[in-house]
């Protein structure tokens, strides 16, 4: 049996204690997820083309009201005085999604390039607070994107963690940081990976891509019509892989490995290798676009510690506090915080 999780169908509300705006999303999605185990045929593969549609964007903002949800979820450049105000004598500790977060999302994975000047960017943010990439490519294709060797990288949705190798302030003992949890999954993941390959080489659009310990199957230039089609095709090669679980990204499907460890739990495991564990004056900020980023943004909130920043055009459901719309404000949220920082240096 194969089972497609959705990550976070009904994330915490809002600490301030106005009932989320997003209860027509919820019990639209639930009507569409309440069955999503794909081991039969038709009905439960329908269904999980309805989730893929009913997930959209462009979906979901017929249902959400941008105003509310701006209410719910306001910009953080707009509040970045307050934002300020609540890290106010803590250490500020950065965590970045990359895939439509440093760079826009792109028909080819493959052509997913930062910008000289966001690159420039993390390079100086890397200066002023510990800063993490994690992403759900494998960690040596995240860097050879970023190319900063001042940066903790999280590949595979966290299952390949690696600490800096040179040019970071906050490197001590992090050159022989490794965290690889998942690391007897890599004989099935590639074994996965190469069926998947032939299984889908026919659809045409569908890409899938290697990234280490979880698999992707990108099918954002897959016309909808055949995503039933590709459904099938995955799931026929999930079905003799008990171990291994189906989630749901940005217009991608991740094969994963069925342990306790994500975004969240990678999140964690870098502020207990910092020393942040146990601590109460450290603020860990996470910025990202994607579902699998929720389990990073519901860890913050239940530890009550820093805050979450979605990326996104588009109202969604999330457990983070703030929003920014695409990478352009990415990139100006990030400069504003190395100018704060650095003014407070006397840089």
């Amino acid at each position: 049996m194969v089972r497609f999780i959705e990550e976070n169908t009904k994330p915490a509300e809002k600490e301030t204690g106005n009932k989320s705006n997003n209860d027509n999303v919820t019990t639209a999605k639930k009507k569409v997820l309440q069955d999503l185990i794909i081991n039969h045929g038709g009905g439960l593969i329908n269904s999980w083309v309805d989730s893929m549609r009913a997930c959209s964007p462009t979906h979901l903002k017929s249902l959400l009201k941008q105003s509310s949800w701006l209410t719910e979820h306001p910009s953080a450049l707009d509040m970045f005085e307050e934002i300020l105000l609540l890290s106010e004598g803590k250490q500020i500790v950065m965590f970045l999604d990359y895939d439509g977060t440093l760079s826009p999302i792109v028909d080819d994975p493959d052509r997913a390039f930062m910008s000289k000047k966001m690159r420039r960017t993390v390079r100086k943010l890397a200066n002023c607070f510990p800063t993490a990439i994690v992403s759900g490519r494998c960690r040596e294709k995240v860097y050879n994107f970023v190319k900063l060797t001042e940066l903790y990288y999280a590949g595979s949705h966290g299952m390949d963690i690696k600490g800096p190798e040179q040019g970071s302030k906050y490197e001590e003992d992090s050159k022989s940081l490794l965290c690889q949890p998942a690391t007897e999954f890599l004989p099935m993941i590639d074994e996965v990976y190469q069926k998947l390959v032939q299984k889908t080489k026919l659809t045409s659009g569908a890409q899938v891509e290697n990234n280490k310990f979880c698999v992707s199957v990108h099918f954002r230039r897959v016309n909808e019509n055949n995503w039933s089609e590709l459904a099938n095709q995955v799931r026929s090669v999930m079905k003799d892989y008990p171990k291994l679980r189906l989630t749901q990204g940005r217009k991608v499907l991740e094969v994963r490995p069925i342990i306790k460890w994500d975004k969240g739990k990678a999140l964690e495991f870098l502020l207990e290798s910092l020393g942040y564990a146990n601590c109460t004056d450290v603020f860990p900020l996470y910025i990202g676009d994607d579902r699998t980023d929720e389990d990073a943004f519901k860890i913050l909130r239940e530890r009550r510690q820093g805050l979450g920043i979605l990326v996104s055009k588009f109202p969604k459901e999330t457990s983070a506090s703030y929003s920014l719309q695409e990478p352009d404000e990415v990139m100006d949220f990030l400069q504003r915080l190395v100018e704060w920082k650095q003014l407070r240096s006397g840089a």
